[in-house]
């Protein structure tokens, strides 16, 4: 269940609530920006990049599975909910950046998806009628401008309208993930469970990328075989495993509880941390070495990461005339 900062999370509690939300979040961070390193020696190997997206969702819902089932209670009680979460959070994200890196470079595809923080920003701020701190915000614009060095977005920039159409989309699916995972955070015992949410969103997620993907024509065969990672022969399977246990169950895991801990807008921006963490893990895993600006580029990521989160939670938790449901919102939403 999620832990929330309540009337006693004003001062000790609440403080280390978020520091545990920020180790969540690094966590989270770590092991999305892990999954690049892991699945791009299996394409090379001969695997379409569509077919390693399935078989990432597709191994993390089996996993999932029993916790699916332990809160079946979810399907009737938040049916919006959970296929929202499937449908943008775990497809739309995966399906999108995938055919937007098939009609633009990976580094602006990348810059595209990341912009999502500034566009949670504007959802919080425009739709949830919520103050945004200048810290957050700074934070945002500190993480995009670094991640413009981390990607070399000037490097071999070619303009394709659906290809930055697709990678918008991935974006805007990436800020469903963190508005999603933050839903009903303040609803104390009523809250759904994120595991549930997370097992539910994969499962759906895996039905929709199984229309999208096809496996059906996937080369099995390689799956046995193995795979070369920076001259090192690595066994397929073992990469796979990587893939779906650390890079998609645990990732998933840490990032929603994250986001139950800080807030979406802090969250994101945290999450920008991701592209400079593949981007080192490549140059020491895969051999891709960086360049100077792309060091640059990750300091301020970093810096911007921890403006961002070390912004106080938001000052609106006290009036009790801007939130109707006062009985549920006295934590103010994140901690």
């Amino acid at each position: 269940m999620p832990v929330h900062g309540s009337t006693e999370s004003q001062s000790g509690p609440g403080t280390s609530v978020r520091g545990i939300g920020l180790g969540l979040a690094l966590v989270s961070a770590l092991a999305f920006g892990g999954s690049g390193v892991a699945a791009k020696p299996l394409i090379e190997a001969g695997l379409d990049p569509l077919h390693v997206v399935w078989l990432r969702v597709a191994g993390a819902a089996l996993v999932m599975l029993p916790v699916a089932w332990r809160h079946r209670a979810l399907v009737r009680r938040r049916p919006a909910l959970l296929a929202g979460f499937g449908l943008l959070a775990v497809a739309g994200v995966q399906a999108c950046y995938f055919a937007a890196i098939s009609r633009i470079p990976v580094g602006v595809a990348l810059l595209v998806e990341y912009l999502a923080p500034a566009l949670v920003l504007g959802w919080v701020r425009f739709v949830q009628r919520k103050p945004v701190t200048r810290a957050a915000a700074l934070g945002v614009v500190l993480a995009v401008g670094g991640l413009a060095c981390v990607v070399e977005v000037w490097a071999g920039l070619s303009f394709d309208a659906l290809g930055l159409l697709l990678a918008l989309g991935a974006a805007c699916c990436q800020v469903g993930y963190f508005v999603l995972s933050d839903q009903g955070s303040d609803a104390g015992d009523q809250a759904p469970d994120p595991l549930g949410v997370i097992a539910y969103g994969l499962l759906i997620g895996a039905v929709v990328l199984t229309v999208i993907a096809r496996p059906w024509g996937m080369d099995w065969s390689l799956l046995a075989g193995h795979a070369t990672m920076n001259g090192a022969t690595v066994p397929a399977w073992l990469l796979l495993c990587w893939i779906v246990l650390l890079a998609t169950v645990v990732a998933y895991v840490t990032g929603v509880l994250s986001v139950r801990r800080l807030s979406p807008q802090v969250a994101g921006v945290v999450a920008c941390l991701e592209a400079v963490i593949a981007t080192v893990l490549a140059w020491i895993m895969l051999g891709e070495h960086l360049s100077a600006p792309q060091l640059l580029g990750g300091a301020v990521v970093l810096a911007g990461a921890f403006i961002a989160q070390s912004s106080k939670p938001q000052a609106p938790d006290a009036p009790q005339v801007v939130e109707p449901e006062t009985a549920l919102s006295r934590s103010g939403g994140a901690v």
